[in-house]
């Protein structure tokens, strides 16, 4: 089993270690010990949180209609750089910087400009996951000379 610190659980669902303790007194989320006698939770558990119990970025879109895109962010907008053909707009959601590269006419006729809220959705053919921990390597041998 996968156990969380606290602070790593917050982290995922978008809340405060406080919330993550409520939860876990309410017994919505298990509670543990890490090998470092730390509290944590089980990653499973956080997992269902986010995908079905606590996620707000996904579902139809702003005005209801349903849509292949999942992954739904809302932020934002930090910065808008337009030339005379592109425009490239940065929108913070949460801890994620999301850039967005769109004609010069889609970012006007949205009047997209630093501070107003947007929703990035992202429909990607390529998503690359990376493990966020090390996994242990056995030892190496030191090889003699002759």
């Amino acid at each position: 089993m996968t156990l969380l610190r606290i602070s790593e659980a917050a982290r995922f669902l978008g809340v405060s270690d406080d919330s993550v303790r409520r939860w876990v007194t309410s017994g919505r989320l298990s509670a543990h010990t890490d090998g470092s006698g730390r509290a944590a939770v089980d990653g499973v558990e956080v997992a269902q949180l986010v995908k079905y119990g606590n996620s707000s970025h996904q579902g139809p879109g702003a005005d209801g209609v349903p849509s292949s895109a999942r992954n739904r962010f809302h932020g934002l907008v930090t910065d808008v750089v337009m030339d005379t053909v592109m425009a490239q707009v940065e929108v913070q959601c949460g801890p994620f910087r999301v850039v967005s590269l769109m004609s010069t006419e889609a970012a006007r006729d949205l009047g997209l400009e630093p501070g107003m809220p947007a929703t990035a959705v992202v429909k990607a053919t390529t998503v690359i996951v990376e493990r966020t921990e090390r996994p242990e390597r056995p030892e190496r041998t030191e090889r003699g000379d002759g």
